[in-house]
């Protein structure tokens, strides 16, 4: 029991600093969206979806890889050396190879005349990348306190810089232009350079926070070490890509399949600030995520535990059904979270918020793979969910825009979350209640349906009816749960 304690508490505290370090992240998207122009904004997107590439790949399962042998390794301090220095070569390498050749990779990536901006954020991916493997020791030898610190106070300065660079600054210019030692640190030139240099300085403070563990160790590189580990994370390398693929790839691929014409990278900006909104979703599946897994382990004990599963799983779809509705019912207010002329883009909203919602079903089905052993079919349905986004984005991007991009993303996770229920149902059979999820399903939607087909001009009656339709949703939801509300109340 105490145990299970210490990893609750663990799971909690990692948990909470990682939502409330997307959730700080997430409130400069309206600093974003009203400072820059939609193809600024694009601009930032489209590095930031090559940055989430490049870390899974100079990572290249190493992280992962570590916790796994220093748990079975006599000598944890030489496997922790040994993914340490692996990691630095493979970022000095990157960082080598793009240097020699940044001119062709600007051009490539559609940014000569930005060559900084590339430069700035392939040593932001480098730096974050090595400093993985610390804090991945920190959580091998249970401080979890130190991490989320440390995680925090990176966060804390990358908002802050960006706050003083993007705000401050030009404040400063316009009000007091007598104080000249504003020009000692800012330049009105760099402009959205500011979002970059930001996140460099941050992630350099990080590292040098990260010293101690990094020199607590004698380095030394252990290569009969490597070659384990490389065998059991290169198979990881290929899931982190294929997942990243369903993530970012169509932050990528927009700007380079829309029509110069139609300003590529101002409807990435576009789809990029609406797609931040589905993000409440995003932060719950993000902390069951970091809870599910302990949970479902420590209760894989005989037939009932497959009734615990079924009942985690209803109710978690009933909680992404009510953020879906909350979004949605509210989203004349809730559309205020980015700029103005950004908003054209929130047709995508609900399709992402449902993508999501189905992302995070699929993360909760795959306990029968994991339970059983068979890890190689999550790797299967990642790579198979990476082709179908591919394939998507490529025929409906040039139709449709960014549009064809969200329904890609809303494809590739239903197939993935309807793929793995009937397989897991051949291999760990747990009776879902799917007849009951269904009904709520289509009973939200249907009410949703009902919001946009009857259009009330005025905002105070339309948020009005749609509170009355949410109520209704909830009071079918208290008829038939009554039983669940009668056992959280104590009755």
């Amino acid at each position: 029991m105490s145990t299970l304690k210490k990893l609750a508490g663990e799971t909690a505290i990692y948990g909470m600093s990682s939502i409330v370090g997307r959730f700080l992240n997430w409130g400069l998207v309206p600093m974003y969206t009203r400072v820059f122009e939609d193809h600024v904004y694009g601009v930032v997107s489209n590095l930031y979806a090559y940055v989430a590439f490049l870390l899974v790949i100079l990572t290249f399962g190493m992280e992962t890889a570590f916790f796994r042998f220093s748990g079975k390794n006599d000598h944890p301090d030489r496997v922790f050396s040994t993914t340490l220095l692996a990691v630095l070569a493979a970022c000095l390498l990157f960082l080598g190879l793009l240097l020699f050749n940044i001119d062709p990779v600007s051009v490539w990536m559609e940014y000569p005349g930005q060559k900084n901006f590339i430069i700035w954020m392939a040593i932001t991916v480098s730096f974050d990348a090595f400093i993985s493997i610390p804090f991945a020791k920190l959580r091998f030898d249970s401080r979890p306190l130190r991490f989320s610190a440390i995680k925090l106070i990176g966060i804390a300065l990358n908002i802050g810089l960006n706050l003083f660079f993007l705000l401050l600054c030009p404040w400063i210019i316009k009000v007091h232009p007598e104080w000249n030692w504003i020009n000692l640190v800012y330049s009105e030139d760099i402009g959205v350079g500011y979002v970059f240099i930001s996140n460099l300085l941050a992630s350099g403070i990080t590292l040098i926070l990260l010293f101690p563990e990094i020199f607590s160790v004698k380095l030394k590189f252990d290569f009969s070490i490597l070659k384990q580990m490389l065998k059991y994370g290169i198979p990881l390398l290929i899931v982190g890509i294929a997942a990243q693929v369903n993530i970012n790839i169509d932050k990528i691929l927009l700007p380079k399949l829309i029509p110069s014409e139609l300003n590529p990278l101002g409807q990435l900006g576009i789809y990029a600030a609406n797609y931040k909104i589905a993000v409440l979703m995003a932060m719950f599946i993000q902390a069951f995520r970091y809870s599910f897994e302990p949970f479902f382990f420590s209760h894989h004990k005989g037939e009932e535990s497959k009734k615990v599963y079924a009942d985690v799983m209803k109710y978690f779809f009933l909680f992404g059904m009510l953020i879906f509705l909350g979004v949605m019912f509210y989203i004349d207010i809730v559309q205020y979270y980015i700029g103005s002329g950004y908003r054209t883009g929130l047709k995508v909203v609900p399709l992402i918020l449902l993508a999501n919602l189905f992302q995070g079903i699929y993360y909760s089905l795959s306990l029968w793979y994991k339970l059983t052993d068979k890890t190689q079919y999550g790797a299967y349905i990642s790579i198979f969910g990476g082709f179908v986004t591919l394939i998507l984005n490529f025929l409906l991007i040039p139709v449709l825009g960014y549009l064809g991009s969200a329904i890609a993303v809303f494809v590739c996770y239903f197939l993935m979350m309807t793929i793995s229920y009937f397989l897991g149902k051949k291999h760990f059979f747990v009776d879902y209640d799917l007849k009951l999820m269904l009904f709520y399903f289509v009973l939200g939607l249907g009410l949703y349906g009902i919001s946009e087909w009857i259009r009330i001009e005025s905002m105070a009656l339309r948020m009005t009816f749609n509170t009355l339709l949410l109520l209704l949703f909830l009071a079918v939801l208290s008829y038939r749960e009554r039983s669940l509300i009668k056992k959280l109340l104590g009755k």
